[in-house]
């Protein structure tokens, strides 16, 4: 359904084409400017995955601005404690979303499926935070949350990524990031909310999560095109008459179609040099970059914001990363993604810098959380984009899922460490070291940088 629309648009001047359905035809005697339009254009499904993702970062953005301050200052963890939880957080989805892709795409074009059971999983968590306030269970919550993150990543970038055409693969990947992150502006504001109106503040902000999260799940279920038949493989030889993908690397047909994905076919894609060096930068910029609580906690103590307000620090990377993911994810494909995506990291290196200065002028934080929300504009989206096209269609959620659990591994490392060189010699030389390891992994990435592949060249 939403893939076979997508793949039929794939190559709009492709007139030389025979197919069953209207659609294909008007595309072969249509005019220069539909064409354009049509790459312009983004994707319904891309609307409705930004409009679960928007809702679901309500939820989950709602705990993350408050947790950082319920387990230092609520259980007065350690840094080096919370540091394990942190990166529990950010980095234990590495585990899920190789299974999460595989499974996808093994599963014959159940992305949504797959993403459904993630987003379900996440949702369960919330309530059981309730009942834990020791570190291991809090541990194990967090562990089952990110797992559940982990299994729905991949599947529903490579939604996204299927769904657009290579030209407006970055405008589509900034459209949903965009929406994605009105949801993060949302979550902490209704966390500021609801902590200055109920006593049990946190138990509130846990409990209303969950309801929303639930919301966030029936849309996904309701509104996203998906299941066993509207997938890639099954619509692709008969929606089209055999009509080859935009972004696929062979012609499909009805009795010519891909064997099913295996793990080794996954593991396999890494022999491709540009996505190998993709997986490969990722994870070692991922090794500098410190957490966003991490980020916030530092900007807590240098201007000693009250505890009150800091659930409100992440709406300004929310609001940064809302109005910057669509005009960078539209410049990415002009320009080249490769280009932008070490660019966010020269902003993030910018907003490491002025955390070390000794300016303390009331627009430090506003320049910093500008600076923060602008990586995650250039990087995220960005990143996948990028990725997209290294990786045959067949293998899309595998192929983005290698790239995401390297990422993610490598930012639980930095967490762990971030947190142990806290512990040990402040926060001023933790974040030194974490600044220089950047500079560092940003130069090597810069020499390593994929080759002839569409991430460093405007798209034609």
């Amino acid at each position: 359904m939403y893939v076979a629309d997508s793949r039929a648009n794939a190559d709009p001047s492709a007139g030389g084409t025979t197919g069953t359905t209207a659609a294909p035809s008007s595309r072969g005697a249509g005019t220069t400017g539909t064409a354009a339009r049509v790459s312009a254009g983004v994707a319904p499904t891309v609307l409705a995955l930004g409009a679960v993702s928007l809702i679901t970062d309500v939820s989950s953005e709602m705990v993350t601005a408050v947790l950082p301050l319920y387990l230092v200052t609520g259980l007065g963890l350690s840094p080096l404690g919370f540091g394990l939880l942190d990166g529990i957080y950010n980095g234990f989805s590495a585990l899920g979303r190789l299974a999460g892709g595989h499974l996808a795409d093994r599963g014959g074009g159940r992305h949504k499926w797959v993403a459904g059971i993630g987003y379900a999983v996440s949702a369960a968590c919330k309530p059981l935070l309730l009942l834990a306030h020791t570190l291991t269970p809090i541990g194990l919550i967090l562990a089952a949350d990110r797992t559940g993150k982990g299994l729905r990543t991949a599947p529903r970038d490579a939604l996204i990524s299927l769904s657009s055409t290579p030209e407006n693969r970055g405008r589509a990947f900034g459209v949903h990031r965009a929406m994605d992150t009105a949801g993060a502006l949302l979550g902490p504001l209704a966390a500021f909310l609801i902590l200055r109106a109920t006593v049990d503040g946190y138990d509130a902000v846990f409990t209303v999560s969950f309801c929303v999260a639930v919301v966030g799940v029936l849309v996904l279920v309701l509104f996203v095109p998906g299941g066993k038949g509207s997938g890639g493989r099954e619509s692709g030889g008969t929606g089209a008459g055999g009509t080859s993908s935009g972004t696929g690397p062979r012609e499909r047909t009805a009795v010519d179609r891909p064997p099913r994905p295996t793990l080794r076919a996954a593991f396999a894609l890494l022999a491709h040099r540009d996505l190998r060096r993709i997986t490969v930068c990722a994870l070692l910029l991922g090794l500098a970059t410190v957490s966003d609580s991490f980020v916030y906690l530092l900007l807590q103590r240098r201007l000693g914001v009250p505890d009150r307000w800091f659930a409100l620090l992440p709406l300004g990377t929310a609001a940064a990363f809302l109005l910057l993911a669509v005009p960078l994810g539209r410049l990415a494909d002009r320009v080249g993604r490769w280009r932008v995506f070490l660019a966010g990291h020269g902003a993030l290196l910018t907003a490491y810098a002025l955390l070390l200065t000794s300016w303390h002028g009331t627009a430090l934080p506003y320049a910093v959380l500008l600076l923060h929300g602008g990586f995650y504009a250039a990087t995220d989206g960005v990143l996948m984009a990028a990725a997209s096209d290294s990786v045959p269609e067949e293998l899309r959620s595998s192929g983005l899922a290698l790239v995401q659990t390297g990422q993610a591994a490598a930012r639980f490392v930095c967490s762990l460490g971030f947190g142990a060189a806290w512990t040990l010699w402040g926060d001023r030389t933790a974040l030194m070291a974490s600044a220089a390891a950047l500079a560092v992994c940003a130069v090597f990435a810069l020499t390593l940088r994929p080759g002839r592949s569409s991430v460093l060249e405007p798209a034609r």
